[in-house]
């Protein structure tokens, strides 16, 4: 059995219930404040809502982050499954997942993402789906940097024709320097990034977040000219 499609809670080592506390706050959140962007995922996400590139390029587009720390895919598909996504409906969906599936081959991984992208589309079906490339880690070559690029490859595959689904990968190049190695102004631990870093990763994402909205406007305006076509015809014939 693949443990990173099976969906599980996060075992309270700690004792503290933060883990839980989180998830009930995010569907408490959900319903209060209605996003039309939802990010998804574990620390990566998580750390990117406390960043001036959260303030200044996410948080005008009505976006709620949905990400907890150290969370594998098993743990999100749990979240999800389990109310996250009950009491919203976002017009588009982040998902950025796996680097912490460490006892998960790539295959194992990739799968894991791709079942959190069918629950996705099972609550939320008409919602436009991204899902992320993991980026690089470690600041020399390594085996788990292998292994996110491996996913990515795989991620590329299987999104490729998906309707409503798309895969966005920031290259590896955009952190990985010519001699091979990450610097820790783009991530400062090698692995969680700078604002820099960030800066890296989501500006090619605002923008594919902000072509997905035009569309959604563009058919919603649509819809009302057509709406009011109608009427018009209707009062002209009665």
């Amino acid at each position: 059995m693949n443990s990173a499609t099976v969906p599980i809670p996060v075992e309270d080592v700690q004792g503290d219930g933060r883990w839980m506390s989180q998830h009930n706050r995010f569907i408490t959140e959900g319903r209060e404040r209605e996003p039309e962007v939802l990010f998804v995922g574990d620390s990566l996400i998580q750390r990117l809502a406390q960043t001036n590139v959260w303030e200044s390029m996410f948080e005008p587009l009505h976006c709620l982050n949905f990400g907890i720390g150290g969370d594998q895919t098993q743990n999100i598909l749990w979240r999800l499954m389990n109310g996250e996504l009950d009491t919203l409906e976002a017009k588009v969906v982040v998902v950025l997942a796996g680097t912490n599936n460490y006892s998960n081959t790539a295959e194992e991984v990739t799968d894991g993402i791709m079942e959190i992208v069918n629950v996705i589309q099972n609550k939320q079906n008409s919602t436009q789906i991204i899902v992320m490339g993991l980026p690089p880690r470690g600041e020399k070559p390594n085996k788990l940097r292998e292994k996110n690029a491996e996913i990515n490859f795989n991620l590329s595959q299987k999104i490729e024709n998906m309707p409503n689904v798309s895969f966005l990968n920031v290259e590896a190049s955009m952190f990985v320097r010519e001699n091979g190695l990450i610097s820790h102004t783009d991530m400062y631990d090698y692995l969680h990034l700078t604002n820099a870093g960030y800066q890296k990763l989501c500006e090619p994402l605002l923008e594919e977040i902000q072509n997905l909205l035009q569309v959604f406007m563009k058919v919603e305006n649509t819809s009302m000219t057509i709406s009011t076509t109608a009427s018009d015809v209707d009062e002209e014939d009665s």
